[in-house]
C-alpha cells in the first residue's frame, strides 16, 4: 500500500513527473505543490528502504527454513531467478517503474553475506549505505550546481556541462510526450516496442542508482532478524524510543529539505537532486525508525482495518504486481484511458480506491487458500513441484 502512495504519480502522469512536478500534463496547483511536500517527506524512498530492509529479512527468514530442511542458498538463487523474471515482465510489458528485477539481483549479492554474522552484516550495511550517501550525494550535488546555480551557469568551463544538462533535461521531457501519446492512444503494441528500444538500457541503470541503497539496507535487514527486532529481542521501551527518534529526525530534515527545494521553485535537477541525493541520510533514521515502530506497534494491530491490512500485506507481491496490472486498466487508452488527464489530488483517490481493493479482496481469499495467487506461483517455481493451494 506503501509502496503504491509513492508511485501512483508515475502510474498517471509522465514518468519524469514522479520527481518534477512541471512534467504534469495538467497544472500542478499551489495546493499540490505542498502536496509534492508532503509525499516528499512522508514517502518518497522510504517506503521503499523499507521494503529492502524487510526484504532482507525475509531473505534470512526464508534461508533459515530452507537449511532446517537440508537444502542450500541455491534455493534462494532461483527463488530470486524467477523473481527476477517476474520483474522484466512487469517492466517490459506492464509498468516502467519495476523494482523487482534490481532487488533479484542486489538479493543476489546478498546471498554472499547470508553466513556472515548479524553483527557484520550491520556494519557492512551501514558502510555501504554511508558510502552510497556520499557517492550519490556528491553526484546530485554537483549536477544541482551545475544546473541551478548563477555561479554554474556564468563559469565559461561550465557551459558545456549546463548546456548538456539542459539537452538532457529536455531529452526526457520530450519522452514523457511520447509516453503520454502512446498511452492515450491506446497502442499498447507502440508502448512496449517503445519500451524496449528507447528504456531497456534503464534497467542496468537503476541496479546502479539503487545498488548502495537497496543492498546495504537488506543486509541491515537480515542483522536486525537476526537480533530480533522483529520477535520482541529488543527492550520494548529503548526499541520505541530509538524508533521515534529516527522518525522524528529524518523527518525534520526531510521537512527543512523539502522547503528548500520548494522554495527553489521545484526545479528539475531540485527535485533529482533531493530525491536521489540530498536525502539519502534523511530518510535512514525513517526508514529504521518505522522499521522499529512497526516491530513494535504491529503485532497490537487489532480490529477490522488492522486484520484487512495483515491479509493485505500476507499477499504483498499478488497486490503489488496486481496493482499494475489494474493501473493498466485505468490508465491506457484501450481501456478507461485516464492516464495524463488527472491531477495529483485526482490520483491520489485512484491511490485510496485501489487500497480499497486490496482490503476487500486479500482476506476472503487468504481465509480459503493458502498463499495468494502469485505468491502460490512463485512458490510452485522456486521448488519446481506443485503445493496444495486450498486450505
Amino acid at each position: 500500500m506503501g509502496i503504491l502512495a509513492a508511485n501512483i504519480v508515475a502510474f498517471g502522469q509522465p514518468f519524469s513527473a514522479y520527481m518534477y512536478p512541471d512534467a504534469f500534463t495538467v497544472p500542478h496547483s499551489a495546493t499540490e505543490d505542498w502536496l509534492w511536500v508532503g509525499q516528499f517527506v512522508l514517502i518518497d524512498s522510504k517506503m521503499r528502504g523499507l521494503f529492502s530492509l524487510l526484504f532482507g529479512a525475509g531473505m534470512m527468514l526464508f534461508m533459515e527454513k530452507a537449511w532446517a530442511r537440508g537444502a542450500t542458498r541455491w534455493l534462494q538463487a532461483r527463488r530470486l531467478f524467477w523473481l527476477g523474471l517476474f520483474g522484466l515482465i512487469h517492466y517490459f510489458l506492464i509498468w516502467r517503474g519495476d523494482i523487482l528485477f534490481s532487488y533479484a539481483c542486489c538479493g543476489m549479492l546478498a546471498l554472499l553475506f547470508l553466513k556472515v554474522s548479524a553483527k557484520w552484516q550491520l556494519r557492512l550495511g551501514i558502510l555501504g549505505y554511508l558510502l552510497g550517501a556520499v557517492m550519490y550525494g556528491s553526484m546530485m550535488g554537483f549536477l544541482y550546481m551545475a544546473s541551478e546555480t548563477d555561479a554554474a551557469r556564468s563559469d565559461p568551463q561550465m557551459a558545456e556541462m549546463v548546456t548538456q544538462l539542459e539537452t538532457d533535461k529536455q531529452d526526457q521531457l520530450a519522452d514523457g510526450v511520447i509516453q503520454t501519446e502512446l498511452i492515450s492512444s491506446g497502442d499498447y503494441p507502440g508502448w512496449v516496442n517503445h519500451m524496449w528500444v528507447e528504456h531497456a538500457s534503464d534497467l542496468g541503470f537503476f541496479i546502479f542508482l539503487w545498488l548502495f541503497e537497496t543492498l546495504p539496507l537488506m543486509l541491515m535487514g537480515m542483522a536486525l532478524y537476526r537480533m530480533g527486532l522483529f520477535s520482541g529481542g529488543f527492550d520494548p521501551t529503548k526499541q520505541r524510543m530509538w524508533g521515534w527518534a529516527g522518525v522524528l529526525s529524518g523527518g525534520a530534515l526531510s521537512l527543512w529539505l523539502a522547503l528548500w527545494i520548494k522554495g527553489e521553485g521545484l526545479t528539475f535537477y531540485g527535485t533529482q537532486s533531493a530525491m536521489v541525493g540530498f536525502s539519502f541520510l534523511p530518510r535512514v533514521f525513517m526508514i529504521l525508525g518505522l522499521a522499529a515502530l512497526l516491530a513494535l506497534y504491529g503485532p497490537k494491530a487489532v480490529g477490522w482495518l488492522g486484520e484487512r491490512i495483515s491479509y493485505a500485506g500476507r499477499a504483498a507481491f499478488t497486490n503489488y504486481l496486481g496493482t499494475s496490472i489494474v493501473m493498466l486498466f485505468v490508465f491506457h487508452g484501450w481501456a478507461l484511458g485516464l492516464f495524463g488527464k488527472l491531477g495529483r489530488i485526482e490520483l491520489y483517490g485512484v491511490m485510496l480506491l485501489a487500497w480499497a481493493l486490496m482490503l476487500l479482496w486479500s482476506k476472503p481469499w487468504l481465509e480459503r487458500f493458502r498463499y495468494g495467487p502469485l505468491e502460490y506461483l512463485w512458490r510452485c517455481l522456486t521448488y519446481m513441484r506443485v503445493f496444495p493451494l486450498r486450505k
